[in-house]
């Protein structure tokens, strides 16, 4: 008789529970794929009226624009207006949008070939007249700024093309595509113009240093905001008219944490003659941060948002007054790129959560009244599992919080049912970007395929205060590696994970601690995915964008006088150390985290694997077409797909 006549019914035990692993591993795919799918909406502008919406969505599998009328209090079983396509006669994706004042223009940023060099579009809104005005042949890169309060002319911004070049920021005119010089600085970007175009509210600096200049256009003079020097960063600024009985003819009102612990609302006069008010606190939070800043044209009326613990809350502020009312009922946890209409009498924001992609939402001021203005692809919820909020200290005790997507209980997998099973740590980017209970196909599909996801926010996180953001400056590092190690403890303390069975995933600054922590300390994670991670810091200042070295060397060190820190904390040299599958993945077209750090790294390891026997297996996906960040929808599923597939193998068995 055979061996095959003979298998016992233990033996074939395995190849059932092999199957049924598989199984679940490509529903978890299928799932992916299908989130992928749902489509969203985003980057909302209003006409003056507000009775028109332009918005960027990938109903179409890549980021455009479009235009939708504003329809509010319908019947939530009413269909809503249709949006139409305004096509720019470039297939690259968009990425940034401004409607001009007067109603007349859109002005549209858009990623060309995918990548981190934008080009700056203006459009009507009807569809005609689109043309590039910035980018392309007149500079590799260029941003979209402001509309001035008139309307007719736009900022765009030629950041610098290398050392010792300036970043200079030029008044476009849709019409003709004329450039006129309007400041230029180290690293400026234009926050805000004046209506008669006098005054400018500049910021510069490098990350985390980031500081505000008003710049009186007609004196040609200019004088900073707020304390020179002082630690923290100034992000948001509106000018507006002072309110009535202040002095002044304007008020500046700034989002920043100058001097102060967290992100708050600081106002203060400006006028003629280098006048300028003392900053005053108008809006204070010792549990939040603002993250959104908006007003009406008349500077009667604020829009904030406030960032509490990554789940937003919004408030509408008067600037006589000083009263706060809070926008209650938001139909989801974060809300994305809000905007207040010319009058006041209207919000528009994104609302998204983990179980519903970012849709359009329509608050009226006066009653408070939320009405649906785009909508989404239906999706299964009961397929979805909603994140907790979980808080666990460093290994120093500083405190931490991440998101904790527990294995859906229909997956075969042990941690599914309650006890130890595999999970993954997944690390942001930024580093000063945050983890929020946002909608993600990746954590979701690894949940339904049986796998646990923590989403830590380590320190250098935003959200949290400015010393936590500055906590992992240059020499400490470290920290934030052990940070890491502190989140796979937690996963293994309470219960959640195997510790034989953890592996560490991220992107960008979150793939360079995936690389970091397999290289400084082996034997802690089963396998790791490093998403467009830098390998080797030096190499990464090498080769990056000019723009984006200049400004990291307040975070990372100067790739000069720090070197030899550089090198110490570049998870290429200790290559030889990892000990762990991995999975690396990146853009084609990434000049952000340029794509030789994804080469080098596989390159030593595969020669490693030449030599060594026991060296572990890495394998290496490129996306074609795509930068730093993955924007078509067909990326985003292989990368998906790919992830899944990775972990299942060597987590297993789930």
């Amino acid at each position: 008789m055979t061996g095959q006549s003979t298998t016992t019914t233990e033996e074939v035990a395995p190849v059932e529970g092999t199957a049924v692993a598989s199984s679940a591993v490509e529903r978890a795919v299928a799932l992916a794929d299908d989130l992928v799918g749902a489509w969203g909406s985003w980057s909302p502008v209003m006409t003056p009226d507000a009775r028109r919406v332009a918005f960027v969505s990938d109903r179409s599998g890549t980021p455009q624009v479009w235009v939708q009328e504003v329809v509010t209090g319908l019947p939530e079983s009413a269909a809503l207006p249709r949006a139409h396509h305004l096509p720019l006669g470039t297939p690259d994706p968009v990425v940034g949008l401004n409607w001009a004042a007067d109603g007349r223009w859109l002005g549209v940023e858009v990623a060309t070939g995918g990548g981190v060099r934008t080009e700056v579009w203006v459009v009507r809104p009807d569809g005609s007249d689109a043309r590039r005005i910035a980018g392309g042949a007149e500079a590799e890169h260029a941003a979209l700024g402001p509309w001035t309060r008139s309307g007719h002319r736009l900022v765009v911004t030629l950041p610098s093309a290398g050392a010792g070049r300036p970043t200079r920021s030029f008044l476009a005119d849709p019409a003709t595509g004329r450039l006129d010089p309007l400041a230029e600085g180290a690293n400026t970007t234009v926050l805000d113009v004046s209506l008669e175009e006098r005054f400018l509210v500049l910021k510069d600096g490098e990350r985390g240093h980031q500081f505000c200049v008003a710049v009186d256009r007609l004196e040609d003079s200019h004088f900073p905001l707020l304390q020179p020097g002082a630690t923290g960063s100034t992000d948001r600024a509106v000018l507006r008219p002072a309110p009535e009985g202040d002095s002044g003819p304007l008020w500046v009102y700034l989002a920043s944490d100058v001097g102060l612990a967290r992100r708050q609302l600081i106002g203060l006069a400006l006028g003629p003659h280098g006048f300028k008010g003392e900053p005053r606190a108008l809006a204070v939070r010792d549990d939040a941060e603002l993250e959104g800043l908006d007003a009406d044209d008349a500077g009667r009326l604020l829009l904030l948002v406030w960032n509490c613990a990554g789940r937003s809350e919004l408030e509408l502020f008067d600037t006589s007054t000083h009263e706060r009312t809070p926008i209650t009922g938001m139909p989801g946890q974060v809300a994305a790129d809000p905007v207040l209409s010319r009058d006041g009498s209207s919000v528009v924001l994104g609302v998204e959560g983990p179980r519903r992609p970012r849709e359009l939402w329509h608050v009226d001021v006066a009653t408070g009244a939320w009405s649906r203005i785009t909508h989404a692809p239906e999706l299964p919820e009961s397929a979805l599992v909603e994140p907790e909020l979980v808080r666990f200290p460093g290994r120093d005790g500083l405190a931490l919080t991440g998101w904790l997507y527990r294995p859906h209980p229909s997956s075969s997998s042990s941690a599914g049912s309650g006890g130890p099973g595999p999970a993954a740590l997944w690390l942001h980017g930024g580093p000063e970007a945050q983890e929020r209970p946002t909608f993600n196909p990746q954590h979701q599909a690894l949940a339904a395929a049986g796998i646990a996801v923590l989403a830590p926010n380590v320190r250098g996180s935003s959200g949290f205060g400015r010393e936590f953001v500055h906590a992992d400056d240059v020499e400490k590092r470290w920290d934030a590696f052990a940070d890491v190690l502190a989140a796979a403890d937690h996963l293994v303390e309470t219960g959640v994970a195997d510790p034989a069975r953890i592996a560490v995933t991220g992107r960008s600054y979150g793939g360079y601690l995936v690389l970091a922590s397999l290289a400084f300390t082996p034997g802690v994670f089963a396998a790791g995915v490093d998403v467009c991670g830098m390998s080797d810091l030096t190499t990464f200042y090498r080769d990056t964008e000019p723009w984006i070295g200049a400004v990291a060397v307040t975070k990372y060190g100067h790739p000069e006088r720090d070197r030899a820190l550089l090198e110490a904390l570049s998870p290429l040299r200790a290559v030889d150390d990892v000990d762990a599958p991995l999975l690396v993945v990146h853009g084609e077209h990434d000049t952000n985290v340029p794509i030789g750090e994804a080469h080098q790294v596989v390159a030593a390891l595969r020669e490693r694997a030449e030599v060594d026997e026991s060296a572990p297996p890495v394998e290496y996906l490129e996306l074609a077409g795509e930068g730093h960040d993955y924007r078509r929808a067909d990326s985003r599923r292989a990368l998906h797909a790919a992830v899944v597939r990775f972990l299942a193998e060597h987590l297993g068995p789930l």
